[in-house]
């Protein structure tokens, strides 16, 4: 059955449009008769009883906002009516208890994966680039041109052959054919890898190590490090200048926290001690190179799912994606939780509003005080410079129905799904206990994925109702939709779309199954994420305080 509305908690006095509707339109909830004030586009929200100026807005149950005037039953809530609210948090307040999912149909399944000395195993087989300062980025470019193409792991750009066509028709005086010529009729080359085992050599560059403070270097270390570590990471190649703050004692000394017996190759050169550049670089392709043979050995094997780490993500969200798209990942979170496995949910500034609730699952009084810490921290260093969590939601947002951080983040936070939170992480802090950790990280969609990929995450689920190419260099990030347009609208981004819950097609439960069964086959390999395919790595270490 197709609804108009929808009231996601009995205790909330506002309902979701789920398709548009027209001023003057009669609403029948619970036997009451709601007559629209304004025009409400699917996914905003309108209230059911009359508010007086300062009473609260609920949504999912909590405390979303308060009224900055009347608003009369029937009125769309927006910015000019209302504000970001939220209710106070401190430490545990209730016992929590968990009713598991059933999940007899998913312990015997198996991911086929890569195996790694320390116990991990990977869904992918990448060999890492990386400098430890800005003043390298250029030689990891520069080896970038030298390896991508020759080893068969450079992606077709159609476009270079567009501009190419459109040269040609210029010369020729063919104005018409300037206009016709498309990308579409472009022929496509496939990929033809030297090494069968290896998914890719990735080459990441940032704008730290140096200069900044030297907690950032630090961090930015620790950051490298976890890379390194990560399942999906054969070995790396680090490139270091010799005088910068981020030195390779520090990167060592990150690795040996992580695990005293690391034993991933990591090949470190450093430009002041070779020599000349071509002394560097030659030193570099070559050690790399016969490094990537010897990764190229390792093959997919069967695991067990419980050794996944899925990172769940949320992005250009809009109004649906608390409804459909982020429940169902929270779905996920549950299974693997019951299975044994890790999941991570991050974007503190989207934590806004439901830190009671979180607190209360925590599994011990430790990890409660050390989310109230991180909290109030990183709050304080955002009002600090002038800003704040309640200007978290993006024009995008606004535009989409999440009219405060409150309603974003109470949307959100479904991503994590109902299971006890097991760890509380600060930043590049690596995950290690089976079940659900909150991890601290900006809500920025980058930074974060960067940080759960640093932490360990071997997949990436991410959400969006406005849709956003958002990728990984070394985890594979699937995307999910929160409606159907937007499915339709970018396919070429989007990998599975959760839009049938808006519609009343599929059950959360439903969607989590066919979620996790894409999973399975992305991390077996037998499935390419659409970032991946489209060869979109993006990495932003944080500098902590700067960004929501």
């Amino acid at each position: 059955m197709v609804h108009k509305v929808l009231r996601i908690h009995p205790d909330d006095n506002v309902l979701v449009a789920l398709t548009d509707l027209k001023k003057g339109e009669i609403i029948q909830f619970e036997n009451n008769e709601i007559t629209l004030k304004n025009s409400v586009s699917a996914k905003h929200k309108f209230t059911i009883t009359d508010l007086d100026q300062g009473d609260q807005v609920y949504m999912y149950g909590i405390i979303v906002g308060k009224a900055l005037s009347p608003i009369a039953s029937g009125e769309v809530i927006t910015t000019t009516n209302l504000a970001h609210q939220t209710a106070t948090y401190t430490g545990k307040r209730k016992d929590f208890k968990w009713n598991a999912p059933d999940v007899s149909k998913w312990k015997n399944r198996t991911f086929d994966g890569y195996h790694r000395p320390d116990g991990q195993v990977g869904t992918a087989n990448y060999w890492l680039v990386v400098p430890l300062v800005f003043c390298e980025n250029r030689n990891v470019e520069i080896m970038k041109q030298a390896f991508v193409e020759e080893l068969g792991f450079a992606k077709p750009n159609p476009y270079k052959s567009f501009v190419k066509q459109m040269k040609q028709l210029y010369l020729e005086g063919d104005k018409e054919g300037l206009k016709q010529v498309g990308v579409e009729t472009l022929e496509q080359v496939g990929e033809d890898k030297l090494f069968k085992n290896i998914d890719g050599i990735k080459f990441l560059t940032h704008n730290g190590g140096c200069g900044g403070t030297r907690q950032d270097s630090e961090a930015l270390c620790a950051l490298i490090a976890g890379y390194i570590n990560n399942p999906n990471v054969a070995g790396a190649t680090i490139l270091s200048l010799g005088c910068q703050n981020a030195q390779p004692a520090i990167l060592k000394e990150k690795l040996a926290n992580i695990d005293p017996d690391f034993k991933k190759p990591v090949i470190i050169l450093e430009q002041q001690e070779e020599g000349t550049e071509p002394q560097l670089l030659t030193k570099a392709i070559q050690s790399t190179f016969l490094a990537m043979t010897e990764a190229d050995q390792l093959e997919r094997k069967p695991a067990p799912l419980s050794q996944l780490t899925i990172g769940l993500e949320c992005g250009g969200s809009d109004g649906f994606s608390g409804i459909s798209a982020n429940p169902s990942l929270g779905q996920v979170s549950d299974i693997m939780a019951a299975l044994g496995g890790k999941t991570i949910l991050s974007e503190f500034p989207e934590l806004c509003g439901v830190e009671q609730e979180l607190i209360n699952r925590c599994t011990t009084d430790e990890n409660a005080e050390k989310f109230v810490r991180l909290m109030r921290a990183y709050a304080a260093s955002a009002e600090a410079v002038g800003s704040g969590f309640d200007m978290n939601p993006s024009p995008g947002n606004i535009k989409d129905g999440l009219i405060t951080d409150a309603i974003k983040s109470a949307g959100a936070a479904k991503k994590g799904g109902t299971s006890p939170i097991v760890d509380i992480l600060d930043y590049t802090e690596i995950v290690t206990k089976p079940g659900l950790s909150l991890l601290c990280s900006p809500g920025n969609d980058v930074e974060s994925t960067t940080a759960m990929a640093g932490s360990g995450a071997n997949i990436i689920l991410f959400t969006t109702g406005l849709g956003t190419p958002t990728g990984n260099p070394i985890t594979p990030v699937i995307k999910v939709s929160s409606n159907h347009k937007l499915s339709e609208k970018m396919a070429d981004i989007i990998d599975v779309n959760t839009g049938g819950i808006i519609s009343g097609e599929k059950t959360i439960p439903e969607m989590g199954d066919e979620l996790l069964e894409y999973i399975i086959q992305v991390a077996s390999g037998t499935i390419k994420a659409k970032a991946v395919l489209l060869n979109q790595d993006d990495f932003i270490p944080w500098k902590r305080g700067v960004s929501l």
